[in-house]
C-alpha cells in the first residue's frame, strides 16, 4: 500500500514541474541564444577584459572625486568652467571607452551582467549600467525594467516625442541640439545615439542580432530605431545633470 502511494506521489509531482519548466523555456522570445558553455581556455582573456574595466570605473571614480573636490572650494564661476570641462570628459568617455567594452556583449531578453561580455544584457539594463558605471547614482535595476520614459524623463532635457515620423524628422533634432549623447525610447525598445558632426550613431543592446548584442550601427537600416513607429528622445549629459554627477547626488 505504502509503495503505491509512493510511486502514484513521484508520477503526480513528475507532472506538475513539468510544464512549469517548459513554461519558462518557451518563455524567452523566439532568436535568444542559450548560453554558451564556458571554456577553460577563454577564462585568462574573460578575467583580463573584467580587469579593464574595473580599472576604467576605478579612473572615472577617480576623476569624479576631482572636480568634486575642485567644485566644493570654487567660485561660481570657476564651477561653471568645471561642469563645461567633466561634461566634455564623461561625454568622451562614454562615447570613446565605456561603449567599446560592451561592444560584442550578447542580448537576452532576461540579460542583467554587470560586466561586459560576460553573461547578456538586455536593452535596459545596458542602459543603466553605463550610466552606472559612469558614476550616477541612479535606481539602475528599478529604471532598467521600467518604461523607457522613466530614464529619459529622469535624466535628459530637450525631449521629443514623436510618432510615424520619417528618420528626417529625428536628425533634424539631433542637428537642432548639436553634438552629445542622447537616449531614445522605442517601441519595445531603449538605446543611446552619439552624435558628432555629421556622424550619428545608434548603440544598443540589439534584440535583432541577440548573438553580437551591444552595438553601434547607423540610424537608417533594419534596426529598432528605423522601425518603431514611437520615438522619444533627450539629451543627457546637460548641466544639471552633471552638476548631479560631480555632487554625487542620488537620482530616485
Amino acid at each position: 500500500m505504502f509503495t503505491r502511494f509512493f510511486g502514484l506521489l513521484i508520477v503526480t509531482v513528475t507532472l506538475l514541474l513539468h510544464p512549469i519548466t517548459c513554461k519558462a523555456q518557451n518563455a524567452l522570445p523566439s532568436g535568444v541564444p542559450s548560453q554558451p558553455p564556458f571554456h577553460f581556455e577563454t577564462q585568462p582573456q574573460v578575467l583580463q577584459e573584467a580587469a579593464k574595466y574595473d580599472d576604467l570605473k576605478r579612473r572615472i571614480a577617480e576623476r569624479q572625486q576631482y572636480f568634486r573636490d575642485r567644485y566644493a572650494s570654487s567660485d561660481a564661476t570657476t564651477r561653471i568652467k568645471l561642469v563645461l570641462e567633466a561634461q566634455t570628459y564623461l561625454t568622451s568617455t562614454i562615447s570613446d571607452t565605456l561603449f567599446s567594452h560592451w561592444y560584442g556583449t550578447p542580448w537576452n531578453f532576461n540579460g542583467t551582467t554587470r560586466v561586459p561580455k560576460q553573461g547578456t544584457i538586455a536593452c535596459g539594463y545596458f542602459v543603466t549600467a553605463v550610466l552606472s558605471d559612469a558614476g550616477f547614482r541612479i535606481p539602475r535595476v528599478k529604471w532598467a525594467q521600467s518604461a523607457s520614459h522613466v530614464v529619459i524623463e529622469g535624466t535628459a532635457t530637450n525631449i521629443q516625442r514623436s510618432s510615424r515620423q520619417q528618420m528626417s524628422n529625428l536628425v533634424n533634432y539631433l542637428n537642432s541640439q548639436g553634438d552629445g549623447l542622447y537616449i531614445v525610447g522605442l517601441d519595445n525598445h531603449v538605446g543611446f545615439i552619439s552624435k558628432s558632426g555629421n556622424t550619428y550613431r545608434f548603440i544598443h543592446s540589439s534584440y535583432y542580432h541577440p548573438e553580437t548584442g551591444v552595438m553601434a550601427e547607423p540610424l537608417v537600416g533594419h534596426n529598432p530605431l528605423n522601425d518603431s513607429k514611437f520615438r522619444m528622445i533627450g539629451k543627457i549629459l546637460g548641466v544639471e545633470m552633471m552638476k548631479n554627477w560631480i555632487n554625487g547626488v542620488e537620482y530616485r
